[in-house]
């Protein structure tokens, strides 16, 4: 088992990989369950995949788990379940020194840890993420949010999980075209600042998804030390240096809202073409060569991801998709900031970008014929 500490200041916790985690979910969570009343938040898919191993791990430690199990999907990321799952803590008792269980991906860890942040003015809660994006990406940091229709994530807080248990066994069951979303947010920390991790992706990133355990541990530790390092430099993304990891995510966002967070892009996938897309709009302000940006482009495309703008059939041009992006959480007197690329692994925040020159090169991307 991997141990990666993440140092956040007055509030250190550890984010723990390895296989079998779930089954010694109360050895590892010791100290922390201090009631017999465990309340665990899943969805329908975890609770059938993983449901049985977790009742069977708190029972047979003495506990009784209160299962609130959601519909599967960004559309639980809601004022509704928000409500209604702050109501259910509360007439579970719930105190402020009580552990809630966050079981699944972001949907799940972003919901429980916006609970955790507001019921009785903020409660603890431990991060069990069972998807790659989830382990790599959503479940570190404490960035906790539900989605409205202004657009992804503009309400939310900052609330640090007490701990994080990443089971690798349970990469076993997940779909592959969830690995490969997932494998969206393990790529984009080569892209930001690690071009030696970048050419380990290239070399591996297929094996990996394919199933070598050895090869998944690694990018998710890796991933995992990476994030940690960044967050404990900058918590509340105020210096500038968190905000390197949206790479990706302003034309993501855009993306996904354009096709109504649903499953027809999944997160992963909206980042990965967002990424292909600063990469491409970086090389076009002639920032990186052109080279680096279709070789970021063929990577990601290879492994089978998104990587063609027109290729989604979107019904929109490059003005709607920027109507978009003004909601972005990033938005700042009046201007939107892109990260774009130097090159790869060299990722910077860039607060001169003309908006009307994104949606002309929108235009560009939803013209231009796939590769």
């Amino acid at each position: 088992m991997a141990v990666i500490p993440v140092d956040i200041a007055g509030r250190p916790y550890e984010v723990r990989v390895g296989a079998g985690l779930l089954a010694e979910l109360v050895a590892q969570c010791r100290g922390r369950l201090r009631k017999r009343a465990v309340p665990v938040i899943t969805d329908a898919n975890v609770y059938a995949a993983w449901g049985p191993v977790v009742e069977a791990a708190l029972r047979d430690n003495g506990h009784e788990p209160h299962w609130r199990v959601l519909p599967p999907g960004e559309q639980t990321k809601s004022w509704s379940e928000l409500a209604a799952t702050v109501n259910w803590l509360l007439d579970l008792e719930v105190e402020r020194g009580d552990h809630i269980i966050a079981l699944g991906g972001g949907v799940i860890g972003d919901l429980t840890g916006f609970c955790a942040a507001v019921v009785k003015r903020g409660c603890k809660f431990i991060q069990v993420p069972t998807t790659l994006l989830a382990q790599v990406d959503s479940s570190v940091g404490g960035k906790t949010a539900i989605n409205t229709p202004a657009g992804k994530n503009l309400v939310g807080a900052f609330h640090q999980p007490s701990l994080v248990l990443a089971d690798l066994s349970v990469l076993e069951t997940l779909p592959m075209r969830e690995l490969r979303a997932g494998y969206a947010e393990v790529v984009k920390y080569g892209l930001i600042d690690d071009a030696d991790f970048f050419g380990w992706c290239d070399a591996n990133g297929a094996a990996m998804l394919a199933g070598d355990s050895a090869l998944r541990e690694y990018a998710v530790a890796h991933s995992v030390s990476a994030k940690a390092r960044i967050v404990a430099e900058d918590e509340f993304e105020t210096t500038g240096r968190r905000a390197l990891l949206n790479l990706g995510h302003t034309f993501g966002h855009a993306l996904e809202a354009e096709t109504g967070f649903s499953d027809r892009l999944l997160h992963g996938e909206a980042v990965a073409l967002g990424m292909v897309l600063a990469a491409r709009y970086s090389a076009r302000r002639e920032l990186m060569p052109r080279a680096s940006a279709e070789h970021v482009a063929h990577h990601i495309g290879d492994v089978g991801l998104p990587a063609s703008l027109a290729a989604l059939g979107l019904d929109c041009d490059g003005a709607g998709l920027v109507r978009h992006m003004l909601h972005d959480k990033k938005m700042d007197a009046g201007t939107l900031p892109f990260l774009l690329m130097n090159g790869i692994g060299k990722t910077y925040l860039d607060k001169s970008v003309s908006l009307d020159d994104v949606a002309a090169f929108l235009d560009d991307e939803l013209a231009r014929a796939p590769a």
